[in-house]
């Protein structure tokens, strides 16, 4: 950032050895006739789908195996532990699978905050956030019709906010939970270090999951871990009980809002957007 700022003030801007590639356009109603589009939307539903299905199936497990009902102990089954591993090793799996075809994003957060930072378009945008929601519920649909006793006994996977914090708790968690996951996807997926370091695009799905991994440790107690719209609708609709629904704002206001301070604090803070207009309109004055 010292380079930059050092190059704005003489007016001009820096030599680079990387390319940033090209905003993309609000509306590119031209990927509408490619194959290409449809594919990735393909792979955005299925991607959500099979997470949605190993993670709730993992955290319906868990509590069967804790049940006293059931002669299980507090000790038995993966714990907290395990239920982060799976989401966390989940999102690394797939990130890995379909970076290539749609960018990898299995979340609405990430497609937002990657929106705002005009990586991918509006109508791109949008539809991936469609895909991802059916395939969530889809994925849960899986779940229960595969699990119904222990799936309604058990609570669904629903996210929900748990006794003894308040809204604002629980919003704040989504929120620096989310913040922590979409900061990662831009640092692992950045342009400049692509560049430069060529095993990065292969590693970039490690750090993804490790941080969906570790923000699970820190707010499972809390809210269950939303940082995922998608996720948090899936299991919210086919549980459907009054439970699910109570805070369920909470999972989309505080992953969108998190997504969305992460993409501002990276491209204008991170890779000094916000110096670089300055320094371009300097060496411009007359645009």
């Amino acid at each position: 950032m010292t380079k930059d700022m050092e190059g704005a003030e003489h007016g001009s801007l820096p030599e680079k050895d990387y390319h940033d590639p090209p905003p993309a356009p609000l509306f590119d109603a031209v990927e509408l006739c490619k194959w290409s589009f449809y594919r990735s939307l393909i792979a955005e539903f299925i991607a959500t789908l099979l997470f949605l299905y190993i993670t709730v199936l993992t955290v319906i497990g868990y509590k069967s195996q804790i049940d006293p009902a059931l002669n299980g102990s507090p000790c038995a089954g993966v714990g907290t532990l395990g239920i982060a591993w799976a989401f966390g090793g989940m999102i690394f799996l797939l990130v890995y699978c379909t970076a290539g075809i749609s960018g990898g994003h299995i979340n609405p957060a990430v497609t937002f905050g990657l929106f705002l930072a005009r990586k991918v378009s509006l109508v791109r945008a949008v539809l991936y956030m469609v895909a991802q929601c059916l395939g969530a519920i889809s994925g849960v649909a899986i779940v229960k019709a595969l699990n119904k006793g222990s799936y309604d006994k058990y609570g669904g996977g629903a996210n929900t906010l748990s006794d003894g914090y308040s809204t604002g708790v629980g919003l704040g968690a989504e929120i620096i939970g989310t913040f922590v996951l979409v900061y990662t996807v831009f640092s692992a997926t950045d342009p400049k270090r692509k560049a430069r370091d060529s095993y990065v695009p292969v590693l970039a799905p490690l750090p993804i999951g490790f941080a969906v991994f570790m923000v699970h440790l820190a707010t499972i107690p809390i809210t269950g871990t939303g940082i995922n719209p998608a996720r948090s609708l899936g299991a919210a609709v086919i549980y459907n009980q009054d439970k699910a629904w109570d805070d369920h704002w909470l999972f989309w206001v505080g992953p969108l809002t998190g997504a969305a301070i992460a993409a501002f604090y990276h491209q204008l803070i991170l890779r000094a957007g916000a110096i670089k207009a300055i320094g371009s309109f300097m060496s411009n004055p007359t645009v």
